[in-house]
């Protein structure tokens, strides 16, 4: 593909009132807050009749040349595109439409694409795209603009009114730089914030600014003036999700692993072309481990493979990857980092992001994927395996918990939950390991504290849905946290919303690949991935295997206690299970340990009184109660107080922009 990992940005001001230049000059402004996205390339296209400009910032994957330069006009003139991301089966199309009687100038799927909305319309040219993008095309027959995204949201894209001007862009700093930008915390979605560290979809954290939702186009019409239409799907989830369940995989395990192995074989194929140096972040776990064996399987030179290692027990998987790299034979590079080193990412943190994002695995993913851009300018990775194939632990826990406690009265599971959470997490880990050492097993399971105090908020759930909610929430009661803020509903409140789904853990499932997926995990790769100018492909996500693992029964994902089970039969295939077999880890930092040591000082500046109550969004006395328990010991605080100080220091350094502008 032209591989166009890149920056997007424009606006719609119907009111006509500005000549060519500042048109251009606006929309370069916009784009150029997106270099890190596109440093080899910059354009803007116009219309000052429309009050229509778009912005382009371009990192060159394929198609190097002048003729993959955006802004890109179709050949016949009526569509204009600013284009984000790849579409990976663009070749097919390209034949298919040069059947049809289209002519192609260069070799970039830019074009391709202008070419098949030219052919088939928009959504019909969607839904057959197969690939990861964000893009905004001006219809200029019709005088209409179209925003689309990727069916999993790979790629990002926000948008709104800023008064009389509609506003749009890859990055929420691109449409911080247009001139009608006034932006207004919104509390309720700060109160989302809180629960989740991250800012679920539609929402962001600004008022009337939201982030275009997977698998859907919005469509603009002419005579819009501060009105937002609904975004239109053109692929469902739902759909998908529920047409799997009534129509699932009948064939034998065996059967099953081999068409997996050809989907993700295919997928993995597809990405791995590239006009540019190409690699893969590789943990040595089995997402991304089955990444680079299909990769190295198809490659005729050792693929190049990257890891972080840190020296703290329980957070270092690099000597995993280098086991699973000697034995694939990849050439592999691995980065030992110092706490002082990963904590001297945190104050760019709020810039990367560009809206709190807390989930701290922020800091490793930017450092993993500083450490490839020095080799590589592509870099596959495992992401989406948890949410399709049954890796979070929460998918069997969750349901083996409630089996045995759903049928306790409510009472007795509250006095439960308070007796485990009367011992603070760091005497539960001390217990761990009294008990390893007597028993002589070696060392002691990871973060038992932290396992504990799950437990307990499980217990007291109603029913499996507060389960659910209880395992992926960081503040228990956002609403009491946050001043003025209400909690909205989200999908996750929405059972009428969520397809019919046999079982409990395939409804986690579903709504994880909604949600935490596309809104913390691939917002995270891509942002810190960016940051760097690193294009991050995801092949788990193909739709072809997206489509087939919902189409799997729960037994081939989850099966004796372990997640993936039919994922690790294919890699089974090339890499021998014990190097793989080991309990699930995560990508993880010692927040919570540097909260009580060298970031002290730091966060407590943060969340020192006085300065909540100058900020006006927090209230301090809970906020206050957990970081005295967790410097005592008492609670494991490490999850909601990195949100508190991610939404502060992201405060502080906008307050530091307001203040330059001002300047």
């Amino acid at each position: 593909a032209s591989g166009l990992m890149c920056g997007l940005s424009g606006f719609v001001d119907p009111r006509c009132q500005l000549d060519e230049a500042a048109l251009a000059g606006a929309a370069r402004a916009m784009a150029d807050t997106l270099l890190h996205r596109g440093p080899d390339d910059a354009g803007t296209w116009t219309d000052p009749a429309a009050g229509v400009a778009l912005g382009h910032r371009r990192l060159s994957i394929l198609d190097l040349s002048a003729l993959g330069h955006q802004p890109m006009v179709s050949a016949p003139g009526r569509y204009v595109i600013a284009f984000n991301g790849e579409i990976y089966n663009f070749g097919d199309l390209r034949g298919e439409l040069a059947a049809r009687g289209h002519t192609f100038r260069g070799h970039s799927d830019t074009e391709v694409l202008l070419a098949a909305f030219e052919e088939w319309g928009l959504h019909r040219a969607l839904r057959r795209c197969d690939g990861m993008f964000a893009l905004a095309v001006w219809d200029r027959r019709e005088r209409r603009l179209h925003l689309a995204r990727d069916r999993m949201g790979e790629k990002p894209l926000f948008y709104g009114w800023a008064g009389e001007v509609f506003l749009f862009g890859s990055e929420l700093k691109a449409l911080r730089a247009h001139p009608a930008w006034r932006g207004e915390v919104d509390r309720d979605a700060l109160t989302l914030f809180l629960r989740f560290n991250y800012v679920p979809a539609p929402r962001s954290i600004f008022r009337g600014v939201f982030k275009l939702l997977p698998g859907t186009v919005l469509s603009l019409e002419p005579a819009a003036r501060g009105e937002l239409p609904e975004p239109v799907p053109y692929w469902s989830a739902r759909e998908q999700a529920t047409r799997g369940a009534a129509e699932p995989f009948a064939g034998s395990d065996d059967a099953a692993a081999d068409h997996l192995e050809v989907l993700l074989r295919d997928a993995v194929g597809r990405q791995m072309v590239a006009d540019v140096p190409l690699g893969a972040f590789l943990s040595g776990g089995v997402d991304s481990s089955t990444v680079v064996a299909l990769m190295q399987a198809q490659s005729e030179r050792p693929v190049r493979t990257f890891t972080i290692g840190f020296q703290e027990a329980g957070f270092n998987e690099a000597e995993h990857a280098r086991e699973v790299a000697r034995h694939l034979g990849t050439e592999h590079t691995e980065l030992y980092v110092t706490p002082r080193e990963a904590m001297e990412v945190i104050p760019s943190l709020p810039t990367m992001y560009d809206e709190p994002f807390a989930d701290s695995s922020q800091i490793p993913t930017y450092l993993v994927s500083r450490l490839a851009r020095e080799h590589v300018t592509v870099s596959l990775s495992g992401d989406g395996g948890d949410e399709l194939f049954g890796g979070y632990n929460r998918y069997f826990h969750a349901p083996r918990i409630w089996s045995k406690i759903g049928w306790l009265p409510q009472g007795v599971r509250t006095v439960a939950a308070r007796a485990l959470t009367s011992v603070g997490p760091d005497a539960w880990d001390r217990a761990a390991g009294a008990a390893a050492r007597w028993v002589r097993r070696g060392s002691p399971p990871a973060r038992v504290g932290e396992k504990v105090r799950k437990l307990a908020d499980v217990l007291a759930a109603g029913d499996p849905q507060a389960v659910y909610t209880t395992l992926v929430s960081s503040w228990a009661y956002p609403e009491e946290v946050v001043i003025g803020g209400n909690e909205p509903n989200t999908l996750l409140g929405a059972a009428g919303e969520w397809p019919r789904l046999g079982s409990f853990p395939e409804r986690m499932m579903y709504l994880d690949a909604l949600t935490y997926l596309p809104d913390d995990i691939l917002a995270k790769v891509d942002r810190a991935a960016m940051a760097v100018s690193l294009e991050t492909r995801v092949p788990m996500l193909d739709p072809h295997v997206v489509e087939f693992a919902w189409r799997l029964p729960l037994a081939m994902k989850v099966r004796g206690g372990t997640g993936k089970w039919l994922l690790r039969q294919v890699l089974y295939r090339h890499v021998p299970p014990r190097l793989i077999d080991r309990p699930k880890m995560g990508f993880g930092v010692p927040v919570g340990e540097w909260l009580r040591g060298p970031l002290r000082p730091w966060a407590e500046e943060l969340l020192s009184q006085r300065r909540l109550r100058e900020q006006g969004f927090f209230d301090p006395v809970p906020v206050q109660a957990l970081w005295r328990d967790h410097l005592a010991g008492q609670r494991d605080g490490q999850f909601g107080l990195w949100g508190v100080l991610m939404f502060g220091a992201w405060l502080e350094e906008g307050a530091a922009e307001a203040a330059e502008c001002a300047a």
